[in-house]
C-alpha cells in the first residue's frame, strides 16, 4: 500500500520517495487516515515503529490543504521528552514538507540553546513549534507566544515525559492552549498515570494499537553473561576485541559512571565517549554526529539514549547496568536490530541482579540462558538477604491521631 492511498498528496509523496520512504509502517497505515479525519488519537507505539511520520505526514497534508493567510501563526505544537527527539521531529516536518508550495516555518524550542534566538524565531512568525516541556514553560513565562490559532497538540513519547516530571507541568501548558484543537498522543506504555494525563487532554480519542509491533526484538540475539561487578570492564574489553563490532551502545546506571568508564576506555585506546543529560547541547549534538559517522565506535550512555535517537546500524547494545524496568529493557535493546537488520543485546548480571533480571524476563515474556566467559566467571556466593526489623507498634502516631490533634489545635 503506497502513501498516496492514505490520502497523502503528490508534493509530500515526492519528499517521501526522495528519502526512501516507500511503504507505510503498520502504525502509519492506521494513524494517518484518522488524523486526516480530524480524530483525536491515543496510540500505543514503540520506538522505531515509525510513529513520528504517522503524525508529521497528515499534519503537513492538512496544513497544505488549508494554507495560511499572511504572517505564519503557530498551528502545531509538538512536545517531546528530549532535545534530540525534538530536533529529529522538527527535521521530519522540514524534510517531508520540502516540496509544499507554501513553505512552512518550523521552530525547535529546547534547553541548552539561546532562548533569545528561539523567541525571536517564534515572533518572526512560525507554523510549527516542536519543544521540550521545560523550555516551553520558560518561553511561556516571557508572555510573548500566542497559541490562539493552534490546531494540533501532539505528545510524542508521552510515557517518557511522565518519567521526567511532565505531569506537574501539564496544567500550566494546557492553560495556554485553546480548547478546540486536535490532540494526538503517542506512548509506548499506558500506565494509570498516563491514562489520567490522557483524560485531561482529550475526552474521546480513537485508540490505536499495533498488536505485533514488539516482534521487532525477535531479530535481536539476546544474551545474558554472568560476571562479578568488578570484572565487567575487563569483560567488555574482551568482547570488543573478540567480536570487532562496528558501533556499540553501552547503557550505564548514572551520568558519573558514564563519564568515568568512557575516560578509562579511551586510555585503553578505544574510540569511546559518554552521552547523558548533563552535557551541553552542543556537546550532545557533536557526540551523536560523531557516533553516526563512526568517528566514535563505543557510546557509553544513560537511558537518555533509549528513545528518539535516529541512529541505525548499531551492532550491539550492552546493558552494563540493568535497566530499572522491563519496559526500559525493551527500549534499550530496540536500539539495535532496526529496519529489518539483525542485532545483538548483551546484559551483564551478578549475584545481586539475578532476581531483577528474572522479573525482566517474566514481564518481557523471554527466558534466556545464562552464560559465563572463561577467565571472567562469576565467583563467590549470593549475598543472604537480611530481613528488616519488624516495626515497633506504638512508636509512631497513626493518621487518625495526627488528624485528631490537628482538629483539637484548630478548636483552641
Amino acid at each position: 500500500m503506497p502513501f498516496s492511498s492514505l490520502g497523502i498528496s503528490p508534493q509530500i509523496n515526492k519528499s517521501l520517495k526522495e528519502n526512501n520512504f516507500v511503504k507505510p509502517t503498520p502504525i502509519q497505515s492506521k494513524v494517518i487516515p484518522l488524523v486526516l479525519k480530524y480524530k483525536d488519537i491515543m496510540a500505543k507505539a514503540q520506538t522505531g515503529s515509525g510513529k513520528s511520520a504517522s503524525f508529521v505526514l497528515p499534519i503537513l497534508e492538512i496544513l497544505h490543504q488549508n494554507p495560511r493567510e499572511g504572517k505564519p501563526k503557530i498551528r502545531v505544537l509538538v512536545l517531546t521528552p528530549t532535545r534530540e527527539l525534538t530536533t529529529q521531529v522538527a527535521n521530519a516536518f522540514s524534510i517531508f514538507g520540502k516540496f509544499l508550495p507554501t513553505p512552512l516555518k518550523v521552530v525547535s524550542v529546547i534547553g541548552g540553546e539561546s532562548i533569545g534566538d528561539q523567541l525571536y524565531n517564534i515572533q518572526q512568525g512560525c507554523d510549527i513549534v516542536v519543544a521540550t516541556s521545560g523550555r516551553l514553560l520558560d518561553i511561556f513565562s516571557k508572555k510573548q507566544m500566542n497559541l490562539s490559532k493552534l490546531e494540533f497538540f501532539v505528545l510524542d513519547e508521552a510515557d517518557k515525559m511522565l518519567d521526567l516530571g511532565f505531569a506537574s507541568e501539564l496544567d500550566l501548558i494546557l492553560e495556554e492552549l485553546p480548547q478546540k484543537r486536535q490532540n494526538l498522543l503517542f506512548s509506548a506504555t499506558y500506565p494509570p498515570k498516563m491514562l489520567e494525563i490522557a483524560s485531561r487532554i482529550t475526552s474521546d480519542p480513537v485508540e490505536v494499537k499495533i498488536e505485533d509491533e514488539e516482534v521487532s526484538v525477535e531479530s535481536i540475539d539476546q544474551r545474558v553473561i554472568e560476571v562479578n561487578r568488578e570484572n565487567r570492564s575487563p569483560l567488555l574489553r574482551h568482547l570488543l576485541n573478540s567480536y570487532k563490532w562496528d558501533l556499540v551502545l553501552v547503557f550505564m546506571a548514572n551520568k558519573r559512571a558514564t563519564d568515568n568508564i568512557a575516560a578509562k576506555f579511551r586510555k585503553h585506546g578505544y574510540k569511546a565517549e559518554s552521552f547523558h543529560g548533563d552535557l551541553e547541547q552542543e556537546d550532545r549534538s557533536y557526540t551523536l554526529r560523531e557516533f553516526k559517522n563512526r568517528k566514535i565506535r563505543i557510546l557509553f550512555a544513560t537511558d537518555l539514549a533509549t528513545r528518539g535517537l535516529d541512529i541505525d546500524n548499531i551492532s550491539c547494545v550492552i546493558n552494563f547496568d540493568l535497566p530499572r524496568s522491563p519496559t526500559e529493557y525493551i527500549h534499550r535493546i530496540g536500539r539495535t536490530g532496526r529496519a529489518g537488520k539483525e542485532g545483538i543485546a548483551i546484559s551483564f548480571i551478578d549475584h545481586e541482579d539475578q532476581e531483577h533480571f528474572k522479573l525482566i524476563e517474566k514481564r518481557s515474556n523471554i527466558k534466556l540462558k545464562r552464560e559465563q566467559i572463561k577467565g571472567y566467571e562469576l565467583i563467590g556466593d549470593a549475598p543472604i538477604k537480611q530481613k528488616g526489623k519488624a516495626p515497633i507498634k506504638g512508636k509512631r502516631k497513626s493518621k487518625k491521631d495526627k488528624l485528631r490533634e490537628k482538629l483539637e489545635r484548630s478548636d483552641k
